[in-house]
Order: structure tokens, then sequence, then C-alpha cells
């Protein structure tokens, strides 16, 4: 069996990231290597390169899709063979190791899944963070019912930047547990929103966005998921100042912002966010802090998951559009693909590359 392989890694400061022959990952216990057929681009690879976040040496990526090719002590869920897909924590500073865009990769069993049959690796190469996020955020901290035991009667909730991977997954799921869904995003992207399920979709961009909703929704609106972080003003004032209402973001939040949404509207809780990393229920850095391991994220994105792969088995969540090596294929292709992240060209799909 070959040694190497190549990946995308940190460079030194200030050249970005490259591609790289390296050692194949060390196989660990629970974890399993596995031959990766295709990936998928996060907002969080280049931020994580450009900002600082990463060491030099550490592999990128987070999403990806492949094939079970050795297994580690102690796993019993996963086999040789197995496709295989979900998240893995890319630049991760307390293991260089880690990463998805790479030829071979270690994945930790606990939150991977079986990628089911009627799902390409193309397609199942978008889900790994999507699901953890949303399962995150919509479920673990709003604590909406989820889609095995839906709603008896639909109430609203705010979805901002729609469509975005997350926003576009986060609608199916909360149409699937009964749901009023409320979508924000640009109009370019409305008949998308409107046709994964969004019930309502606003301009973001509009002076009058929050008061719309509120409008639309008769000051009942209690719940809002913002997926850029960006979204706080408009969801605070769009929703209820009459009942108690809750927020919740997938970036971390400055105490300055959320003293400005409470005061947008005195009957928000505390704005709550969310971060993905938890979910792998071990300790990581995070603006040169380090975060503690959170066992009970990990025991709920397992729970999470499988829920999610039944959902996708059955057709009622459906990938999201996406676009395959549309900057050229491999690793080569997915470096010039980060650039299209960076300069904000990418709308309503998600880049994919195979490998």
């Amino acid at each position: 069996m070959a040694s190497q392989t190549q990946a995308i890694v940190v460079l030194k400061p200030g050249e970005g990231a490259g591609v790289q022959t390296v050692p194949l990952p060390k196989l660990r216990e629970g974890w399993v290597l596995v031959d990766v057929k295709a990936i998928a681009l996060n907002p969080s690879d280049w931020k994580k390169i450009d900002y600082g976040a990463a060491d030099l040496g550490s592999r990128v990526g987070c999403d990806y899709a492949g094939v079970v090719r050795e297994v580690g002590p102690q796993v019993s869920n996963f086999k040789k063979g197995d496709r295989i897909g979900a998240f893995v924590h890319g630049a991760d500073r307390t293991n260089h190791d880690n990463g998805a865009f790479a030829g071979v990769i270690v994945a930790k069993t606990a939150i991977q899944f079986h990628i089911p049959d009627n799902i390409s690796f193309e397609e199942a190469a978008t889900l790994g963070v999507a699901l953890v996020t949303v399962g995150q955020s919509l479920y673990k901290t709003l604590q909406l019912p989820l889609p095995t035991a839906p709603a008896e009667k639909p109430f609203p909730i705010l979805i901002y930047a729609a469509s975005t991977a997350v926003g576009m997954y986060g609608i199916q799921f909360a149409k699937a547990s009964g749901l009023k869904v409320i979508a924000t995003c640009s109009p370019h992207n409305f008949e998308k929103i409107r046709a994964l399920g969004a019930d309502v979709v606003f301009d973001y961009s509009s002076p009058s966005c929050a008061a719309d909703i509120k409008a639309y929704t008769n000051n009942q609106l209690r719940y809002s998921w913002d997926c850029m972080a960006t979204g706080g003003d408009i969801c605070a004032k769009a929703m209820s100042d009459q009942e108690k209402s809750y927020y919740t973001t997938i970036n971390s939040l400055t105490m300055k912002s959320m003293i400005a949404m409470r005061k947008g509207n005195p009957k928000m809780q505390a704005p709550q966010s969310t971060m993905g990393y938890d979910a792998f229920g071990d300790p990581y850095m995070f603006l040169g802090k380090t975060v503690p391991a959170k066992p009970d994220e990990m025991q709920y994105a397992t729970k999470f998951i499988e829920i999610s792969r039944s959902l996708l088995e059955k057709g009622v969540v459906k990938p999201i559009s996406i676009s395959v090596n549309q900057t050229g294929g491999g690793l080569e292709g997915a470096l010039r693909g980060l650039d299209e992240l960076r300069a904000g060209r990418v709308s309503g799909s998600k880049l994919v590359y195979t490998l």
C-alpha cells in the first residue's frame, strides 16, 4: 500500500495553500482511512487559510465522500469498501493530519454516515458540514420539533441567507418538521429557494426586509436562524416583540452584536451560536484559544446524522444544486474554486470536485 498521498496544505504565511505530497494520515482508534472520491468547498476552508487560523502544513477541507480503505480499532459501524461521507476537521491545529482535501484521509466514524444508494459521491460531498450544522442549529439549539415528530400545528421560522448550502438543506429539514419557512436571499435565487420548499422569500438587501417579514407573520415570528452571522439586525427586528423569541447563527458572536440585537428587540432571548467543530467531541483551537471537548455535541450529531440518512434515503431531503469541477478537476481545480468563494462568485449552489 502506498505510504503517501496528495493533499491541499497550508503554506507559509502569505502564500496561501497548495497541493503537496504528504504521508498517509495515521489511523486511530474509532477512525477509518478513506479513499476520497469527491470533495466540496465551504467558506471556512479559505477563511482558515487567509485569516491565519491554520498552521503551516495543516491539511485543508471539511466536506468529502469516498470509500473506506482501512478500519481502525474499535470500529464496528463501518467496514472496508463501504461508501462513506460527512465531515472532518480541516486545518485542525491539534492534528495536522486532519483535512478532507486529499486522496486519502482519516475520519472519525462517530459522525460519518453510510452514503445511501440513491446519492452519488458528488452529492454526498455536500452533506457533512450542512447536516451537522442543521442539527446543531435548528434542533439542538432552537429545540424545534424533529422531522421524526413534526409540529402538529405549523409555526414560522426565518432562515436568513437561505441560498447558502446549509440554508438550502435547512429549508428542507424545517419543512419536514412541519414548519412554515420564511427565507431571505438575493432575488436571483428566489425561485430556487421556493422550489426547495420555502413558503415565502424576502430580499435581504431591501431596507424594509425586517418590517415586511414582521408584517407577514403578524408579529408572531419567534425563531430565526442566521446562516451567515450577518443578519442579526434583520432577524431581531423581524421577530416578535410581544413574545419570547430565539435567534441562533453558525459562527461566534461579539458582545457588541449581541447587545445591539437585544436593543433591536428586547423580547429576543440571549443570541446563541453554534460551531460545527464541536461535533467531533474533541478539544480544538479557535481564535487562539483551546475549546474544550463537548461530548454531548458529538452524541447529538451521531443521532442526527442517522435521522438525516433516513430522510435522504426516502427522498424527503434531496441533495442541493451542485457545480462539479467548475474550475477544473482534482485538487488543483479545488484550489481555484477557493478563489471563486473568496471573490463571492458562488451563490445558490455548491462547488464540488472529483478526485
